[in-house]
């Protein structure tokens, strides 16, 4: 048996589901999962946030998931925390392919859903995104600059695809970022003066494996609590 969760799910034939899944060990999986109807059905557990446990067959990339059945009961997200747990699933389905090899990022997510039950922090959405850059193998170094040196908290750099960071001194320019932020994402240091650079920066090193097609979640989000 496996273990994971459905991040997305939409009708596909008739008493069947198109499922996106993140699956321990594995990454993204994307299946075909019997719904059922009546007394039979398992629609109730075939939703995001809920830890599950199923089988997974086929050779093909579209597998065909069965045996589904709830691991323990589902995340209970409410409120900013509900809408950040679907810009994570959101970002997942976005950003991996059923290539990426991200076998320890089940765990991450897991612990991720788990903190923002407990409480709502945007430290927690920063961290992931963080990690799953990391995952990735595109996460820029911040231990030094483009240049090779240390980063200073004192300096503000500007992130370029290509590069990393390029130090500019003691100014802040449009789309810089504070070496000391850069410092504590590193360190796991992160406090409120950072929230706003790291958001930005993660939202730049993000936008080419997004393209120009808006995020969901974070519009419904933005309506929602930025009044």
């Amino acid at each position: 048996m496996e273990r994971g969760y459905i991040l997305h799910h939409r009708p596909y034939k008739e008493a069947q589901a198109l499922v996106n899944l993140l699956v321990d060990g594995h990454g993204r999986v994307d299946a075909v999962a019997r719904v059922g109807s009546g007394k039979r059905s398992n629609k109730a557990i075939i939703q995001p946030f809920q830890p599950l446990i199923f089988n997974l067959s086929g050779k093909n990339a579209l597998k065909n998931l069965t045996q589904v059945e709830a691991a323990a009961p589902a995340i209970p997200l409410q409120a900013e925390s509900l809408y950040s747990g679907m810009y994570l699933n959101e970002l997942l389905v976005r950003v991996l392919s059923v290539h990426h090899d991200v076998h320890t990022l089940f765990q991450i997510y897991h612990n991720t859903l788990i903190e923002l039950a407990r409480k709502f922090d945007q430290i927690h959405l920063r961290l992931f995104e963080h990690q799953l850059l990391q995952e990735l193998g595109i996460m820029p170094s911040l231990m030094y600059d483009c240049t090779g040196e240390p980063l200073e908290a004192e300096i503000f750099y500007r992130f370029f695809e290509e590069e990393g960071f390029r130090p500019y001194l003691n100014t802040r320019m449009n789309n810089s970022y504070s070496g000391a932020s850069l410092m504590a994402l590193r360190d796991d240091a992160i406090t409120e003066q950072h929230y706003k650079d790291l958001k930005y920066l993660m939202r730049q090193i993000l936008q080419p494996l997004l393209g120009n097609k808006p995020l969901v979640s974070r519009k419904l989000f933005a309506q929602k609590f930025s009044k």
